[in-house]
């Protein structure tokens, strides 16, 4: 096999060597050096910069020169630019079915009104954010119509740095509402919630410090409640809710059918605190329930009541039925018990709740009486995602089903029958699915602990050791990874390969414990779960180590950098997108902060010994043999900053004792959000040229809808 540095024997210019300048920190007695902390600065740094520009330079050079590049950009277009349209985030609104409408060559989400689930062809574009810049940078952060239908608020936000503006925008004609602009609403770190009063005459909403209200270093924090009444100038909006509330607090803003009632979930940080509070008819708010109460999600119903999700002595969750006549958490009763699945969320209808329940990755849908009596299962395909689910009136409902094997569809079930229809709002696919087979296997973590792990393949594989696999993973934040269609998978399939997904600890595929067990201090069994996802794909024959790769994004991308430090003799190659790397430090930025409920602060001794012992940044070794890597990174990433993969990219560069490529690719968008079409598409063709040469994989073309190929 290969390395790039063989690739059409063309000249490359060497990496930009980054100066070491000596910088010791010292936490609770121990010195930790950090000679590459001055890649820390913004881009406009005039050596940061001139490194990023050298680092891009050898980046370029090396993968432009890769075979079959137009071949490959030629194929992701087909898959990833598919022009059967996709539809997300329905709502219906006085009648009226709004959605999010994807459909290439359009570079961006759409906000389209539908007249019905099932005439998609006559949908109406109510606003098209190429038509606002041509550049194709603005993108739709979230949108909410008025009760009646005849309003929506839009976020949106530039350049992928997710910091959105609210536009209100009259439904019936597509028009923004004169000088109604409400601003610095949505953002990276707490991101944004608007809700709207009964009448449609105001909503209230997140807002972020504006103006000279604080300090810059504080500007991306203390998220408040406000309301905003139609018709009046912004800075004239109300104080509502979050003066006392913690500096990295972030919330969720519903309205109670009849509107008399609004709640707000405050979320501490992103690691899975909560605290709800309710605003009653005579506009004073109380506090229903505290972070201890455990209280993670809640629905109005349609029957006076409060609907909420604990965890409290419950750690797959319990869903309690609060009236709204009695407002304190002491009157509310348990509906639905703690079972053997985990409760992720649920949807009121007039006389049931919609119950979502993960199996580990699989998702399933319960339905429960509001007497607490199961009325059963909502009839989905097995090793199946289901979710999205929209009231249409009644106990109607319409509901997204997504597997491995099918594209996200929509289903509309009668709740009277008990029937499930497909609707129109389903996306074909770009490619024939019938000869890929999903296993499902067990893997034994280090503790003993088994570990789901989904492997995706054509029909026929053999298990000879030889098959070029990528293993994938995230475990963190509570995130479930649940099956779906993803043209990049059957890309790879196509071409022979292998695609392993992992359900890790630090999701909540099994409810909070599998959570808790992946987070703070217990971060490392995370890490040990990936490994014995990888050592049972060499194990079992699969694949073996020349010809094993590993995919991960931001907290999977802190997943990758634990992987290749702790275990490089594993991976053939890494690519490693938009992560954390540097764990002491990364609580200096923005959303670093927000961070901190889920990896922990270096303030505490017990956690910042636990991050100091994986931070991948600090355990890269001189001399090691690691292997290839190809870091992504965005310089507007309200996330994560570029800095992580930087540092990290210097830190390898300098201490690999392997001659394989440490790349550094870095955009001017953010986290991925908001990225334009063919700017995605640009660098997937970067990634996946990369990933075929370093695992020695020769491209075939293939044109059309194609069969994922038995083996030869």
């Amino acid at each position: 096999m290969t390395s790039l540095a063989g690739a059409k024997n063309a000249a490359v210019p060497a990496p930009p060597v980054a100066a070491k300048k000596s910088v010791v920190d010292t936490y609770h007695g121990v010195k930790v050096d950090d000679p590459y902390q001055w890649l820390e600065k913004k881009i406009d740094d005039p050596e940061v910069g001139k490194w990023v520009q050298g680092q891009t330079a050898h980046m370029r050079a090396t993968l432009d020169k890769l075979p079959s590049r137009d071949a490959i950009r030629t194929r992701l277009t087909a898959l990833l630019g598919h022009e059967s349209p996709a539809h997300f985030a329905l709502v219906q609104k006085g009648g009226t079915l709004f959605a999010l409408k994807f459909q290439p060559p359009r570079q961006q989400f759409m906000l389209v009104v539908l007249p019905s689930v099932e005439d998609v062809s006559s949908a109406r574009v109510l606003l098209d954010p190429a038509e606002l810049d041509p550049s194709n940078h603005t993108a739709i952060d979230f949108f909410v119509p008025s009760p009646d239908g005849k309003k929506v608020a839009v976020s949106l936000s530039k350049d992928g740095t997710e910091s959105g503006d609210v536009t209100v925008y009259d439904v019936a004609t597509g028009k923004p509402l004169p000088g109604e602009v409400v601003p610095r609403v949505n953002g990276g770190t707490a991101g944004g919630s608007l809700t709207w009063n009964a009448d449609g005459t105001g909503f209230f909403y997140t807002r972020y410090p504006r103006g000279e209200e604080r300090p810059a270093a504080d500007r991306d924090f203390f998220q408040q409640v406000y309301f905003h009444e139609l018709g009046t100038p912004t800075d004239k909006d109300t104080y509502e809710l979050g003066k006392d509330a913690p500096r990295i607090a972030n919330y969720q803003l519903e309205t109670s059918e009849e509107g008399t009632h609004v709640f707000a979930l405050l979320g501490n940080g992103d690691g899975g605190e909560y605290a709800l509070y309710l605003r009653g008819s005579q506009g004073t708010w109380t506090q229903l329930s505290k972070f201890e109460d455990k209280v993670v999600e809640a629905s109005f119903g349609k029957d006076g009541a409060l609907y909420l999700l604990s965890r409290k002595d419950a750690p797959r969750g319990k869903v309690l039925r609060l009236p709204l006549a009695t407002p304190s958490l002491d009157k509310a009763t348990v509906l639905l018990p703690e079972g053997q699945a985990a409760i992720t969320g649920f949807r009121p209808t007039a006389s049931r709740l919609y119950v979502n329940e993960q199996l580990g990755g699989p998702s399933q849908l319960r339905m429960v009486g509001l007497d607490g009596k199961d009325l059963g299962l909502v009839p989905t395909p097995p090793v199946s995602s289901v979710g999205g689910v929209v009231p249409l009136g009644g106990d109607d409902v319409i509901l997204f089903n997504s597997s491995y094997t099918e594209s996200a569809t929509a289903y509309r079930y009668g709740a009277k029958a008990g029937t499930l229809t497909k609707t129109a709002l389903g996306r074909t696919l770009p490619v024939d699915t019938s000869n890929l087979q999903v296993e499902r296997v067990m893997c034994t973590s280090k503790d003993g602990t088994q570990v789901p792990l989904n492997i995706l393949h054509a029909k026929g594989l053999k298990l000879n050791g030889n098959n070029p696999t990528l293993l994938t993973g995230y475990g963190g934040f509570g995130a479930s990874i649940s099956p779906g269609f993803s043209p990049l998978n059957s890309f790879f399939i196509e071409q022979g390969g292998v695609v392993a997904i992992a359900n890790l600890r630090g999701g909540s595929e099994f409810g909070e414990e599998w959570h808790a067990k992946g987070s703070l201090t217990q971060k490392q069994n995370v890490f040990d779960d990936f490994h014995a996802c990888a050592r049972l794909l060499v194990d079992k024959k699969y694949t073996r180590p020349q010809r094993l790769a590993i995919q991960g994004g931001s907290n999977g991308g802190l997943l990758m950098g634990a992987a290749l430090t702790q275990h490089p003799e594993l991976y053939r190659t890494v690519l490693a997108h938009v992560g954390i790397y540097d764990m002491l430090r990364v609580e200096l930025t923005p959303n670093g902060q927000f961070n901190t409920t889920e990896y922990g602060t270096v303030k505490d001794p017990a956690q910042f010994q636990a991050m100091y012992a994986y931070s991948p940044y600090h355990q890269v070794k001189d001399g090691v043999k690691y292997p290839s890597v190809l870091f992504t990174s965005g310089e507007n990433d309200p996330r994560v900053d570029p800095f992580h993969s930087r540092k990290m990219v210097a830190r390898l560069q300098a201490a690999t004792g392997s001659k394989r490529p440490v790349l550094l690719r870095t955009n001017n968008m953010g986290h991925g959000m908001g990225t334009p079409l063919t700017e995605a598409i640009e660098e997937e063709v970067d990634v996946y040229a990369f990933l075929f040469h370093e695992l020695g994989m020769k491209y075939q073309p293939v044109t059309g809808k194609v069969n994922v190929p038995a083996p030869k």
